[in-house]
């Protein structure tokens, strides 16, 4: 059993303020208890913040170079390429995530990594802008220069590669970061700061703080800070946003989703059917980005819906350790319960359950399991379509045209992913151009980190990965000066 009864504040382990505020992080697998934590206070957060402010405003680090910055990123990198398996078991024993998701997710993390490392390189930290008119008689010079103290807030279902996504451009940048993750997630994310303070951060530079959610909204309320980039739920966003609209702090918002897969009539279901295998039910149908919507032409509809009920049968469910286990439990019994409710909601809705259902996997009660379910005869109005369930649940909907399903997927508050499925590779870009989501993936092609992510509507506001993603941490300075 592993016990960090410590906190990570300002680049050290300290005793926290509050000694009884300690978290034992149960296995969603069979609820043993895996290890205990420290938890922190407001007190701590003041601490964190205090030291995040003393670094910024009176320490090194935004005023070292972009490549010494950027030396500090790649050692971390290095060092958690080594440690990639021990990495991968503790976000599976903590979330419940199959390890052949958590196993296959740590190149993605060192292609987050190169890639906003190759915008950091690139990146015009300070440029001469040349004049529009001619009669200009002085330089322009613009400047991107740090925001100051970040509070970066993530949540349970992907944490070492939402930390990633706002650490690495944050600190490239020059900020100094307070990083608040969820109590699930205490003893990986403790992992997390020992290899960023083995990377070699100054003092205060870093802090990473396992709370509650009050406890989290004191960090993004806190007047020491000058930036709040937050994943997680909509509803928690709109409250963030408006903390931050109070304060005038500046804001990233990545928020839920409900993503559409439009299978076009072309369509080989294949092709199909093995990609949404990931791109809808991975990490146990715990991400914002899972395409859970499936559109599909009138014509060819119940091809469709034998498709997806085959390949959801075919999945198994079961011990995330084990090798063949491809779903694995909820990572609380609250979430089970929520997955749950929605199965039920979405028979009282009238939606034929294709297969699954509300009950427990057998031999899995002592988890928090969820049996894998496909609901088709859907209408995009049910709640099942239209609100974030956050689990293995599918469903089946049918359009009459192309216009029909480009209505259908735009129809929601949210506009994060989504994919286009077809073999007319050009047709398919037609219909993604005419989606109104961040991001759209043709044919299972995969998320790319050079191009910007993050959501249209109620997904979000701003942007990470890549150049855009940096961009997001620094403010913009024009200084103009006689020639």
């Amino acid at each position: 059993m592993t016990v960090r009864d410590k906190l990570y504040i300002g680049g050290a382990w300290v005793a926290p303020s509050d000694p009884s505020l300690r978290l034992d992080v149960h296995s969603p697998h069979d609820q043993s208890v895996l290890g205990s934590a420290a938890q922190a206070a407001p007190a701590d957060v003041d601490a964190a913040v205090t030291a995040a402010r003393k670094a910024f405003d009176r320490g090194p680090w935004p005023h070292t170079t972009p490549e010494e910055r950027q030396a500090v990123v790649r050692r971390y990198d290095g060092l958690r390429t080594a440690r990639a398996d021990e990495v991968a078991h503790a976000i599976s024993v903590e979330n419940g995530s199959a390890g052949w998701f958590t196993k296959a997710g740590q190149p993605f993390l060192t292609r987050q990594v190169k890639a906003y490392l190759k915008a950091a390189e690139e990146f015009g930290w300070e440029e001469i802008i040349e004049p529009s008119d001619e009669s200009v008689t002085f330089d322009t010079i613009v400047r991107r220069e740090a925001i100051g103290v970040v509070a970066t807030v993530i949540p349970w279902n992907s944490p070492f590669s939402a930390a990633t996504a706002k650490l690495v451009p944050a600190l490239l940048a020059g900020n100094t970061v307070v990083l608040k993750v969820s109590p699930e997630n205490s003893l990986s994310m403790a992992l997390l700061a020992d290899l960023w303070h083995e990377a070699g951060l100054p003092e205060g530079v870093l802090s990473v703080l396992p709370a509650d959610r009050e406890t989290s909204e004191y960090l993004v309320s806190h007047p020491g800070i000058d930036k709040i980039s937050f994943t997680g739920s909509t509803a928690a966003g709109r409250r963030i946003g408006s903390i931050a609209g109070d304060h005038l702090k500046r804001v990233g918002l990545e928020l839920g989703g409900k993503s559409a897969a439009v299978i076009l009539e072309d369509a080989d279901l294949d092709t199909v059917m093995q990609g949404l295998r990931f791109g809808s039910l991975g990490n146990n149908g715990e991400a914002c980005i899972l395409q859970t919507r499936v559109l599909a032409p009138r014509s060819r509809y119940e091809e469709v819906v034998e498709a997806v009920k085959t390949m959801v049968e075919s999945l198994k469910v079961g011990d995330p350790a084990a090798p063949d286990t491809f779903i694995g439990p909820m990572i609380r019994r609250d979430q089970q319960q929520r997955v749950i409710d929605y199965i039920n909601i979405g028979i009282e809705e009238g939606a034929r359950l294709v297969t699954g259902g509300p009950q427990i996997p057998d031999g899995l009660e002592k988890g928090n399991y969820v049996t894998p379910t496909v609901f088709a005869d859907v209408d995009n109005s049910m709640r099942i379509a239209q609100e974030e369930i956050f689990g293995p649940v599918l469903v089946v909907i049918a359009y009459e045209d192309e216009d029909d399903a480009v209505r259908i997927a735009n129809d929601s508050e949210y506009g994060l992913s989504g994919g286009v499925w077809g073999t007319d590779t050009e047709r398919a870009l037609a219909v993604a151009r005419r989606l109104r989501t961040g991001g759209v993936i043709i044919n299972g092609a995969g998320n790319s980190f050079d191009g910007p992510f993050g959501g249209y509507k109620a997904s979000g506001i701003g942007r990470e990965y890549g150049k855009v993603g940096l961009t997001g941490y620094v403010e913009h300075k024009t200084i103009t000066r006689t020639r």
